[in-house]
């Protein structure tokens, strides 16, 4: 949640995404009841979950949408739409105070980032809008995105996590969005994200199957383990799933305190690797563990 990076001084720290719940934006109350669901964040859609017909309505709601959404500290970010006329308006209605940030759907050039970040930045400035607060998660979702991965991600300061878009990317290649489809594109985002110092979200399966739990736990747990950060959820009962799977446990944490501890008494006596527990512990290890520390418990 918000409050518990609040204090960090600036540059604006990474926040803590382990679950980000869509919302579509003009379905009253899907929106009045996702601040009691337990998101780090809420994505208030009017991109794909929005019937053409009621975008302009939920782009006028959108202020009281926000307002909504935000009441238990969660992040609040808005999915805007790809086609040019459309972005216009939903930026006009989103750069507010109360948004953190926008989803970007259909990424596919660091160009197309800069060009919304500079019509972000001329609206925050024409609103007495803290500059640069609002921040952009980029969806990865065609197989030439692929190609720009590391110029999308350093794109803009803006820039704070990227998502492969599971079933638009399936669909752009006319495959089924399953593990052996998925695997190479979501590796790639990681990597991207984590050269750039951004969060990489998502794992490797159907964003879709929300009603087998197992799965969804499954593919989680095998998200955490590839380093993945947390993920992007389509129903209410898939929060608490990520909640769970991207964060550590109370093994973890034991371990990296033990091994932190072990760390400072080495080096103070000027020992930069040691055994612990019968195995070697050096920087990569050390590092492991201050960001099991810094991820913190599940709570």
């Amino acid at each position: 949640m918000k409050d518990a990076v609040s204090a960090v001084e600036s540059p604006m720290p990474v926040p803590r995404w382990r679950s980000l719940l869509f919302v579509p934006a003009h379905v009253p109350r899907f929106v009045e009841k996702a601040h009691e669901r337990g998101a780090d964040g809420i994505i208030l859609d009017l991109e794909d979950s929005v019937p053409e017909d009621q975008k302009d309505e939920s782009r006028r709601e959108l202020s009281a949408s926000v307002a909504k959404v935000g009441r238990k500290g969660a992040f609040v970010l808005v999915r805007v739409n790809r086609g040019l006329r459309a972005l216009a308006a939903d930026l006009d209605a989103a750069v507010m105070a109360g948004v953190d940030a926008l989803v970007l759907p259909k990424t596919d050039s660091p160009e197309w980032v800069a060009e919304i970040a500079s019509a972000v930045t001329e609206l925050e400035r024409e609103r007495n809008l803290a500059p640069g607060r609002i921040r952009f998660l980029a969806q990865i979702e065609t197989p030439a995105a692929l190609q720009n991965l590391s110029a999308i991600a350093s794109a803009d300061p803006r820039m704070v996590a990227m998502a492969l878009g599971p079933e638009d990317f399936s669909a752009s290649v006319g495959g089924a969005p399953g593990r052996d489809l998925l695997l190479t594109p979501n590796l790639s985002v990681l990597f991207a994200a984590r050269a750039a110092g951004l969060l990489p979200l998502g794992f490797v399966g159907s964003i879709g199957e929300f009603s087998d739990n197992d799965k969804i736990r499954e593919a989680a747990a095998h998200a955490r383990r590839l380093g993945f950060v947390g993920a992007l959820a389509i129903h209410p009962t898939q929060v608490a799933i990520f909640n769970e799977a991207f964060a550590p446990s109370e093994q973890e944490l034991e371990w990296a305190r033990h091994v932190l501890a072990a760390e400072k008494e080495a080096a103070a006596q000027g020992r930069g690797a040691f055994a612990l527990d019968g195995k070697m512990v050096d920087a990569p290890v050390i590092r492991r563990a201050r960001e099991i520390i810094a991820i913190g418990p599940k709570a």
